[in-house]
C-alpha cells in the first residue's frame, strides 16, 4: 500500500495537521501520511502547533516541505487542501480535493474548529478507504 499525501499552499497548518491525524488514526502497517506545499513556508503556523498540542500532537520539529512531482510519484493519493491549479498532476496517481479554511492568521478558536474538522474528514477517509 503506498503512502498518502496531504497537500497545500504553505505545507504549515492544514496537510499538517491532516497527515498528524492521519498517522495517529490509521488502521493499516506499512502505510503513512505525508505532507507538502506548493509554496512552503518556513515552519509550520504557531497556531496550529499550539492547538494540536492540545490533542498530544507535537509539530514543533516539522518542516514544511515543497510538493514536487518527484515526491508525489512516491503516492498512491494525494489529499489537495487549497493548492489548486499548483498541485502537480500525476498519471495514476488519485487526487482527493477537501474545501478546508486556512487556518493561517486565524483566531485559535476558528482554528481550533479547522483542526477539529480535518481531523473528522480524516476518521472518514480512512474508514472509507480501509487505512
Amino acid at each position: 500500500m503506498a503512502d498518502i499525501m496531504f497537500a497545500c499552499v504553505h505545507n504549515a497548518g492544514r496537510s499538517q495537521m491532516a497527515a498528524a491525524f492521519f498517522n495517529k488514526h490509521k488502521t493499516q502497517e506499512g502505510i503513512k501520511g505525508i505532507s507538502a506545499g506548493t509554496n512552503p513556508a518556513s515552519e509550520v503556523h504557531p497556531v496550529v502547533r499550539e492547538i494540536m498540542l492540545e490533542v498530544g500532537i507535537d509539530l514543533s520539529e516539522i518542516k514544511p516541505v515543497k510538493l514536487t512531482t518527484e515526491l508525489a510519484q512516491t503516492v498512491s493519493t494525494i489529499v489537495t487542501m487549497g493548492c489548486g491549479e499548483s498541485c502537480p498532476y500525476v498519471p495514476g496517481v488519485k487526487i482527493v480535493d477537501w474545501a478546508i479554511m486556512d487556518p493561517k492568521n486565524k483566531p485559535t478558536e476558528e482554528a481550533r474548529a479547522i483542526r477539529d474538522e480535518i481531523e473528522s474528514k480524516i476518521k472518514v477517509f480512512i474508514a472509507e478507504n480501509n487505512y
